[in-house]
């Protein structure tokens, strides 16, 4: 299993975490998706056929891009 936290610069509200969670969680491969709008801090824990490349773009696409990637 791999797994990563990362800071997301554009959660303000819960309806942000909700769609992170929604949107990356319905990945196949996706194990776990946490996220706080308090401290903008996500961690996603995944198997194959998920990948971090896969995550990364699915929050491109719904304009939560991960900070610095």
């Amino acid at each position: 299993m791999s797994d990563k936290s990362f800071i997301v610069p554009n959660i303000s509200c819960m309806h942000c975490v909700h769609a992170i969670k929604m949107q990356v969680g319905e990945l196949p491969g996706v194990k776990s998706v946490t996220a706080e709008a308090a401290s903008k801090q996500v961690s996603v824990e995944w198997d194959a056929p998920a990948t971090w490349d896969k995550i990364k773009s699915t929050l491109v696409e719904i304009n939560y891009p991960p900070a610095g990637e």
